[in-house]
C-alpha cells in the first residue's frame, strides 16, 4: 500500500511538471526551437510552432518558440582580376578596383593609370559598344522588337521585367539597354541586326577593332559572358568614340524614365545613381557586373572645367566603383593641371 501512494505521488508530480521541463530543445534544419509558453516577447525572426510530444505514454501538444536560423553565406567567388594576382596591385589612392584608367578627353593625356592593359571581363560595359553600333548602322528607331525565347539569359540566369512576347520599340530597348542594363533588351538589339546576333557581335568585334581596341573581344550583345573582355584603355577609347553619339550619351545619364510595356507603366532606374547627384557632371556612363568581372564602371564627366575619362575594372562591394570615383574626382580636384602625373601601374 505505501509503495502504491509512492507511485501515485510520483506520477502527479510528473503530470504537473511543464512540457519545458520534458523538452528543452528541439532542432530541425535551419531552424532552431526552443520551447516557450508565451509568445508575447517574439523577436520579428521568431515564430511559434505547435508540436505533440509523448509523456508517459499520453500525447501531450507543446508550443514552442522556433528562431530561424540563416544558412551560411558563401564565400564570394574570385573574379578573372583576383586570379591574376592584380587586387594585389597597391596605388596612390587606395582604390577598391583592381584596374583604373583616367584620360584626358581633350589631349588624350594619361592622368593616372593601375594594371589598365589587361584584358578582363568588362561584363555590361560591352552594351556601350552594342549601342554604337545600332546608332551607326542607321537602324530605325521607332521599329518594335519583340523580346523572344532566344533573349532569355540561360548562362547567367538574371532576371529581366521585359517578359517573353513584350513589344517595345528599338529606341526604347536602347534606352534600357544603356540606363537600367536590361539585359534582354540589348539581346534583342543584336537578333534584330542584319544577320542575327553573330552578325551583330562581328559588327562589334570589327567596330573595335577600328577604333584601335586591340585587347577586346565580343562574343554576346549584353556582357553576360565572361569572354566579352577588354582592357581599360581599350575601354577609354570606346567612351572617345561613344560620346560622339548625342543618343548615347541621353540614354546612358537619364536617372529614371517610365515605359508602357503590355499595358502597363513600368518604372526603370540608372544602374549608375551618380547621374542624379547635381554634384556631378556626368556625360557617358555605363556599369556593369558579373562574378567573373567584378563591378565596372565607364564614365565621362567634367571635374574643375577638365572633361575627363574614368575607368574602373574589377572592383569589389556594391558602392566600390562609384567611390572610386570620388575618390578619383577628389584627387584631381586637388592637383594642379601641371601637376597631374601617372602613378606607376
Amino acid at each position: 500500500m505505501f509503495k502504491f501512494a509512492i507511485g501515485a505521488l510520483f506520477s502527479v508530480l510528473f503530470a504537473l511538471t511543464p512540457a519545458s521541463a520534458a523538452v528543452k530543445k528541439y532542432s530541425a534544419k535551419k531552424t532552431k526551437i526552443v520551447l516557450r509558453h508565451s509568445g508575447a516577447d517574439l523577436h520579428p525572426r521568431e515564430r511559434l510552432v505547435k508540436r505533440m510530444v509523448v509523456v508517459r505514454g499520453k500525447r501531450k501538444l507543446v508550443v514552442q518558440r522556433a528562431i530561424r536560423v540563416a544558412p551560411a553565406l558563401a564565400a564570394p567567388r574570385p573574379s578573372m582580376g583576383d586570379l591574376a594576382g592584380l587586387n594585389l596591385t597597391r596605388d596612390p589612392l587606395d582604390l577598391a578596383s583592381s584596374v583604373a584608367f583616367v584620360l584626358d578627353q581633350s589631349n588624350s593625356e594619361v592622368l593616372f593609370e593601375k594594371n589598365s592593359n589587361i584584358a578582363l571581363p568588362i561584363a555590361s560595359i560591352t552594351k556601350l559598344m552594342t549601342g554604337l553600333v545600332v546608332v551607326e548602322a542607321g537602324q530605325n528607331m521607332d521599329e518594335l522588337l519583340t523580346v523572344t525565347e532566344d533573349d532569355v539569359d540561360r548562362e547567367k540566369f538574371s532576371r529581366s521585367r521585359l517578359k517573353v512576347g513584350t513589344q517595345l520599340s528599338r529606341g526604347t530597348m536602347l534606352h534600357l539597354a544603356l540606363m537600367s542594363s536590361e539585359n534582354r533588351a540589348a539581346s534583342a538589339l543584336g537578333h534584330n541586326y542584319p544577320g542575327g546576333l553573330p552578325g551583330f557581335v562581328a559588327a562589334m568585334n570589327a567596330k573595335a577593332k577600328a577604333l584601335g581596341m586591340n585587347d577586346t573581344r565580343y562574343v554576346d550583345s549584353s556582357g553576360l559572358s565572361k569572354r566579352n573582355v577588354a582592357s581599360a584603355r581599350d575601354l577609354a577609347r570606346l567612351a572617345m568614340a561613344a560620346y560622339r553619339e548625342p543618343l548615347l550619351r541621353e540614354y546612358s545619364t537619364d536617372p529614371k524614365t517610365i515605359i508602357e510595356a503590355n499595358g502597363h507603366p513600368m518604372h526603370f532606374g540608372n544602374t549608375n545613381h551618380l547621374v542624379a547627384n547635381p554634384t556631378w557632371e556626368i556625360g557617358l556612363q555605363k556599369t556593369g557586373f558579373i562574378n567573373e568581372a567584378g563591378r565596372c564602371l565607364l564614365m565621362q564627366a567634367v571635374i574643375e572645367g577638365r572633361a575627363v575619362i574614368m575607368v574602373f575594372l574589377d572592383s569589389k562591394g556594391k558602392q566600390s566603383r562609384t567611390a572610386d570615383a570620388g575618390r578619383m574626382r577628389k584627387w584631381l580636384e586637388a592637383l594642379r593641371p601641371a601637376g597631374l602625373l601617372a602613378p606607376a601601374g
